[in-house]
């Protein structure tokens, strides 16, 4: 894992100190930045014990953003643990400073929202891993998908006059938009990364439709009462 040069700080993030300093709430902005630059070292704590490369974190005035520099078929346990490593982070966190009440709301804000299962949350990453531990790669991401839209849209109805968190559901709608647009995008390269890498993986599975296939999984494919192994549907598919 590197961590040189991988720091990045959204406009955002700058626009939202401005105007905690001219309203005279910059102390509760860094009480809230640095809950979420704990949270975050605890992705990148967990990225240095499995040797993930780190592409960039983004900070947020709302949160952060850990992005990766890795093949999609990662081990599920690995994202797991990743995935869950900020929220721990930041739960000892909160039991080292208790004390501040102001710090105690931020801490527990920040947290039930990030566990929200909406993309890009760690919420919405733990669902997907939990539904790519029983159905199909491109499923879960649908699925993921679908469940971060429709609570979002709850969210939304449920609230009412707040400009701020507005601006913040409105990123993450655009985020969740941008993610519908590279579902195709994320599925070859699923399929590619299966084509480069002939990984010996542990777990077997019968299917007929390339669509099925999962991650951490060797599949063997049945079509027309032929069997074919997974390396021929997909060199077959890559050659067209």
């Amino acid at each position: 894992m590197t961590t040189k040069n991988i720091f990045n700080i959204h406009p955002l993030f700058y626009l939202v100190a401005f105007i905690c300093v001219i309203t005279a709430n910059f102390k509760n902005f860094i009480i809230f930045s640095s809950i979420i630059i704990v949270h975050e070292m605890g992705h990148i704590v967990g990225a240095f014990i499995f040797s993930w490369k780190i592409d960039k974190v983004i900070l947020l005035p709302f949160g952060g953003i850990t992005i990766f520099q890795e093949n999609i078929d990662k081990s599920l346990k690995e994202e797991f643990i990743i995935a869950i490593l900020g929220p721990l982070f930041q739960i000892t966190f909160y039991l080292l400073y208790r004390d501040n009440q102001i710090f105690n709301y931020y801490n527990l804000i920040i947290l039930l929202f990030n566990l929200l299962p909406i993309y890009p949350l760690d919420g919405s990453k733990i669902v997907n891993i939990l539904f790519n531990e029983f159905i199909s790669f491109k499923k879960s991401h649908i699925l993921t998908i679908i469940i971060s839209f429709f609570t979002l849209s709850i969210i939304i109805l449920s609230i009412r006059h707040n400009i701020l968190l507005y601006l913040i559901l409105l990123f993450i709608f655009l985020k969740i938009i941008k993610e519908i647009t590279k579902h195709n995008y994320y599925f070859n390269r699923f399929l590619l990364e299966r084509y480069l890498f002939n990984n010996d993986y542990k777990k077997k599975k019968m299917i007929n439709n390339i669509k099925k296939m999962k991650k951490q999984t060797k599949h063997i494919f049945k079509v027309n009462n032929k069997y074919y192994t997974e390396r021929e549907i997909i060199r077959n598919l890559f050659d067209k």
